[in-house]
């Protein structure tokens, strides 16, 4: 299997299935003497870790890592780094009969068709949780961004019909945190948090949107060609689990624009260039221009419900299948970690390559 590795300068490779013994990520390219913060590194995997409410899947999993190479005595050496991240409470009996149907919008029988065999027990490599990796490795990209004044926000900005509709400059961030659905806005996170219980009750899934800003980032990064800052990002969000749809600046709005409303005009701003708009979500051409990056990712319904639904087994046969065990009625409050995560990625990796771009 090929494509385990994400990045061309800060890159990540990620391991392990859901119910094998441990996930784990290799992060290559991180500069030495950078500050290896590892309460930094779990609070993350807190973030993201699965049984820490009520509205997300019960598996009870620690998410501790353990750090096998690439630092020493607090800071990383330049080698690759190493981190591990076992899994402690596998069901897999809950899968059991799944060894021969496939489920309904799962990855189940392509999979079978690309390999010729599959790890029915929640999805093997093709388990969300393989994303602790991911936010694992997002983490000590983080660490590098901050060094530099980079921040990265994500919040869920909508569940179901339930939408925030705020700008993201006057939201409090602070927010996110304090409630289970991590919406900054309190009012609408309780209401989005009680459409969640109920589909939940209803043994039915809900899908949303993750919206996420980059502040801090320089002009000039990115590259004019393949490897477009925006075309990234959308390839690091599309990569995610469950994940639809990515737009960044105006998306698909800008569609119904003229060109004379959408042009972002530039201004000098106490010796400073900026631009009086933001429609193009701080990239143009590819590379960033200094002002915001924002973008929106949207996650489907998870597909795994608990009620009976019509499908096929390897023989073809038409046969009536139910979810087991312990599953996320809606996936963005977990997912907000990973979108991070993913951007951190993809802006440390063209941070570095940036520095090779010109003298």
């Amino acid at each position: 299997m090929a494509a385990n590795t994400f990045g061309l300068n800060f890159r990540l490779t990620t391991f392990g299935e859901s119910h094998g013994p441990a996930v784990g990520c290799v992060v290559d390219g991180c500069p030495a003497g950078l500050d290896f913060d590892t309460d930094f590194i779990q609070m993350e995997l807190d973030r993201r870790r699965p049984g820490q409410s009520r509205i997300v899947t019960q598996r009870k999993e620690s998410d501790t890592f353990e750090v096998l190479s690439g630092v020493f005595e607090g800071k990383t050496t330049g080698a690759p780094i190493a981190l591990l991240i076992r899994n402690e409470n596998q069901r897999s009996s809950d899968y059991d009969h799944l060894a021969q149907a496939y489920r309904p919008g799962h990855a189940d029988y392509t999979w079978e068709t690309k390999y010729g065999n599959r790890d029915f027990r929640g999805g093997g490599r093709a388990s969300a949780r393989e994303t602790a990796a991911r936010v694992a490795g997002g983490a000590v990209a983080k660490l590098l961004l901050r060094h530099q004044g980079i921040t990265i926000n994500a919040w869920v900005s909508q569940v179901g019909t339930i939408t925030l509709d705020r700008h993201y400059s006057t939201l409090d961030f602070a927010q996110t945190e304090l409630n289970p659905v991590r919406c900054p806005d309190q009012e609408v996170a309780a209401r989005m948090e009680a459409l969640v219980m109920q589909v939940r009750k209803e043994g039915d899934t809900i899908g949303g949107i993750v919206s996420c800003v980059i502040r801090g980032c320089p002009a000039g990064l990115g590259q004019p060609v393949f490897d477009k800052l925006h075309a990234d990002l959308g390839k690091a969000m599309l990569s995610i689990n469950a994940v639809k749809g990515f737009e960044y600046g105006s998306g698909f709005s800008g569609a119904s624009m003229r060109g004379s409303a959408h042009n972002d005009i530039f201004e000098n701003i106490g010796g400073e260039i900026a631009t009086r708009t933001n429609h193009s979500g701080g990239i143009q051409g590819g590379i960033s221009n200094g002002m915001d990056i924002y973008f929106r990712t949207a996650f489907k319904p998870v597909a795994t419900i608990m009620r009976e639904q019509e499908t096929v087994d390897r023989a073809g046969a038409q046969v009536a299948l139910a979810g087991k065990g312990r599953h996320d009625p809606c996936v963005v409050p977990r997912a907000v970690p990973i979108v991070e995560a993913m951007a951190a990625l993809v802006v440390a990796d063209h941070l570095l390559q940036m520095r090779t771009d010109r003298l």
